[in-house]
């Protein structure tokens, strides 16, 4: 009989975790759609966001189509493995998650407009898993970069799970929202391969799926 690996669903403890590597993984120079350093250094005046929504594709490829966003990458993080490889990730021996990195003009688009986006574009009760995507490495993440997003976001989580228990019909998992909110841990880029994937794939796979409930701030 067909049974999931049970490090799939549970997070690793440090101890438990893979070593990893001190070197980082190639992870290329550019980014394939904006021709910018895809680990910069970008404009000062950037605020920068990250944030998991299960496979990072699609997610990546739904901030980087947002008027104001600069500069979009894919990478890990959230657990302990230090530079690990896609493989080690899925593994589920890592801790991490896939999560996308985003620099954005405050001036253009806000913060709020962003979780709006990631509330909406995905479904944050599911614990460990997008859809069809199962895993520790789907798991919901919200990370704040300073200290003034950290009202925002845990504002933004509280109403969306307001709105998630009042709204009927909905197409989420529970009405309990199970995202995580902390403070940015250490972002490793991911592969080249997955940097702007559905940029260079245009028919890849996209696994971003809705609960039809609104984020209202």
């Amino acid at each position: 009989m067909w049974s999931l690996n049970p490090h799939k669903l549970t997070l690793p403890t440090p101890e438990q975790a893979l070593p990893g590597r001190a070197t980082p993984i190639n992870s290329g120079e550019l980014n394939a759609l904006t021709g910018r350093p895809l680990k910069g250094p970008h404009p000062d005046h950037l605020a920068r966001l990250v944030c998991a929504m299960g496979c990072f594709w699609g997610a990546e490829r739904l901030f980087w189509q947002q008027e104001g966003v600069y500069a979009t990458a894919v990478g890990y993080t959230g657990g302990y493995t230090p530079n690990p490889t896609y493989q080690e990730v899925c593994s589920g021996r890592t801790g991490h998650t896939e999560v996308v990195e985003v620099y954005f003009d405050p001036s253009i688009i806000t913060l709020e407009t962003l979780l709006t986006l990631f509330w909406e574009r995905h479904d944050p009760t599911q614990g460990m898993r997008q859809g069809n995507d199962i895993g520790t490495q789907y798991r919901s993440t919200l990370y704040w970069s300073e200290e003034a997003q950290r009202a925002v976001i845990e504002r933004s989580a509280e109403r969306f799970q307001a709105q998630l228990e009042s709204t009927p019909h909905h197409q989420a998992m529970s009405t309990q929202v199970t995202t995580e909110l902390a403070p940015a841990p250490v972002f490793y880029y991911a592969e080249e391969e997955h940097q702007q994937y559905l940029y260079k794939h245009p028919d890849g796979y996209c696994g971003l799926r809705g609960t039809g409930v609104s984020c209202v701030f």
